[in-house]
């Protein structure tokens, strides 16, 4: 069961064809969960500008600051 709002962006028209996954009413600090596939490789905290579990690359980092800035995470 899924709390609250969840934000998903997947498939085609997804930034770098990453599926980004973020619950507005989750445990702090807020964070996105990063799947390129079925494989979560990074759960980022959006607070503190660090992953919280496994990695990001550059360019990883660069969509979600997007996507924050665009109010979808």
């Amino acid at each position: 069961m899924f709390p609250g709002t969840v934000t998903l962006m997947g498939g085609e028209d997804s930034p770098g064809g990453y599926v980004f996954i973020s619950w507005k009413t989750d445990h702090p600090p807020r964070h996105v969960h990063v799947y390129p596939n079925r494989k979560l490789i990074v759960k980022w905290d959006l607070d503190n500008k660090k992953p919280t579990k496994g990695k990001a690359s550059k360019k990883l980092v660069g969509l979600i600051e997007e996507l924050e800035s665009e109010g979808k995470l």
